[in-house]
């Protein structure tokens, strides 16, 4: 099986009431890990690369290592660029073998925001890509992402059906009160999650796939052990289990998921080598954070995707 694009994913998961994970990926273990757990649970799967990943290990690497995934599963595969701040980011990974590409026009004026898209859109199209755009801007920090949460700003659903129509873009990524990295909230503060508005996106639009960004649950038993083992978050907060699977029931049809994949990997190599002091070969320690990899990824389609099955 060839890489495909997201296309027919996210069609199938808004008929069938559920959502196809997009993972991040920065290197060979959390590949093997993501797809090892997908293909055991016949889960379509979404590879995506930030422009962080890009500076980390290469445009060819990771290319190379999701076409080995490819080859060594039977399950749909979409390879997708995460935050593409530009045109020319976007045109630089359709020729360079992505099947997805997202344009982050949230920045600019909601007019420079749809003539930014639409451009990706007609050069991605023209090459059997699909595109994902965002409108609304969420806070947090996210490699080349960093928003201040008094600059964040909800998704409008007055604009959504205009920005669709003029962009022709393939799916919509909104903000809903989600927000990018483990330090999601302040103390004390309470998660603002807007139903309303994916709701009232929803009704504006009809079968059509929406994204929601910044949905790591920040899980707090990764959060404890990273500082059981020597890290220092004691300001990471979660949300409320259960929200993202709400959202996977209604219009969301892709969820994004980064941050529990790096504290589940992060949380795991600390505990090893806290417990093996004397053990020097990665191989080691990357193995252990591999299988973490994994069973995150296994617990996400199974309990906030509802995608088990689905490939």
């Amino acid at each position: 099986m060839a890489l495909v694009t997201s296309k027919d994913m996210l069609q199938k998961a808004y008929e069938g009431g559920y959502a196809v994970g997009a993972f991040n990926v920065n290197n060979m273990e959390i590949v093997q890990g993501i797809t090892e757990a997908a293909s055991e649970l016949k889960a379509p799967v979404i590879l995506q690369v930030s422009a962080g990943a890009r500076k980390y290990a290469k445009h060819i690497y990771l290319v190379k290592l999701v076409e080995a995934a490819v080859a060594d599963t039977d399950i749909p595969i979409a390879l997708h660029l995460d935050h593409g701040a530009d045109f020319e980011i976007c045109k630089t990974c359709i020729d360079g073998g992505f099947t997805s590409v997202m344009i982050d026009g949230s920045a600019r004026s909601f007019e420079d925001n749809i003539a930014e898209t639409r451009k990706v859109v007609e050069y991605a199209h023209a090459h059997g890509v699909v595109v994902e755009a965002e409108l609304g801007k969420l806070a947090g920090i996210e490699d080349d992402v960093n928003v201040h949460a008094d600059d964040a700003q909800f998704t409008n659903p007055g604009e959504v059906e205009e920005f669709v129509t003029k962009t022709g873009v393939d799916s919509l990524a909104i903000a809903i009160g989600t927000s990018h990295g483990a330090y999601k909230f302040k103390p004390g503060q309470k998660p603002q999650l807007r139903f309303d508005i994916l709701e009232e996106v929803g009704k504006r639009l009809p079968g059509f796939p929406i994204v929601l960004h910044g949905a790591s649950s920040v899980i707090p038993e990764f959060v404890e052990m990273i500082n059981k083992y020597g890290g220092q978050m004691p300001d990471a907060i979660w949300y409320p289990r259960g929200y993202a699977r709400q959202a996977a029931t209604m219009a969301v049809c892709k969820i994004n998921v980064d941050s529990d994949l790096r504290l589940a990997m992060t949380g795991t190599i600390r505990k090893y080598f806290a417990e093996n002091p004397s053990h020097f070969d990665p191989r080691q320690y990357l193995a252990p954070a591999r299988t973490a990899i994994k069973d995150m990824v296994a617990h996400k389609i199974n309990t906030v995707l509802g995608c088990a099955g689905k490939a």
